[in-house]
């Protein structure tokens, strides 16, 4: 008498990471640091240390910046986790690997300002116009938008910084179901600051 004999089947679902991205000085900090204080492990290497510019740290690793140069084993130990991860290198990202992302949106306006302060601080200068600049940020929100739409193994969650900075509550609840993750709404909402929204439009 012949048994069947049944292998057990095979987990196709891709591991899922928590990504917070958008442009460069737009609240991934911020939000980091929220979702931290609501519970969420982060990776992170410490190596860029909190500054007048972000008084409350960066929750960067440094490794994300060579996603594009094919540095990418460090997400190995990314999945149930959350990391930033600018908006520029989300194409680099691997495909084995699902994507929860919370995008954060703020004026173009007001990026800009907080970058010209940053890089006066720094006593560095801008090698493009404001008006560049801005065209630029522009095509790259519409290029990045509509191709991550396609990705089958990314979902997006847009926020706006000033509507977290000024009425967080809501957009914590909508963060913690979108993430489908008990979070300590009460602990995020403690993080946006008045005081630390510098530049406003």
């Amino acid at each position: 008498m012949l048994k069947k004999l049944f292998s057990p089947q095979k987990e196709t679902r891709p591991k899922k990471i928590i990504l917070v991205s958008g442009l460069p000085r737009s609240g991934t900090s911020m939000m980091m640091k929220m979702l931290v204080e609501g519970g969420l492990t982060a990776v992170v290497d410490s190596l860029r240390t909190a500054d007048e510019d972000n008084p409350n740290g960066y929750f960067e690793i440094e490794a994300s910046k060579q996603l594009k140069d094919g540095e990418k084993k460090w997400l190995d130990d990314a999945p149930g986790k959350v990391v930033k991860v600018i908006s520029y290198l989300l194409e680099f990202l691997p495909d084995h690997f699902s994507y929860d992302i919370i995008f954060m949106e703020r004026e173009i306006s007001e990026i800009l300002a907080s970058q010209q302060k940053m890089l006066q601080r720094r006593g560095e200068t801008s090698a493009h116009s404001d008006a560049e600049m801005e065209s630029q940020f522009h095509e790259h929100l519409r290029a990045v938008k509509y191709w991550a739409a396609r990705k089958p193994n990314m979902r997006i969650l847009f926020v706006k910084y000033n509507e977290m900075v000024n009425a967080p509550e809501n957009l914590c609840k909508s963060i913690a179901n979108f993430l489908e993750i008990p979070l300590d709404l009460r602990a995020m909402q403690a993080v946006p600051s008045q005081s630390l929204y510098r530049n406003r439009s």
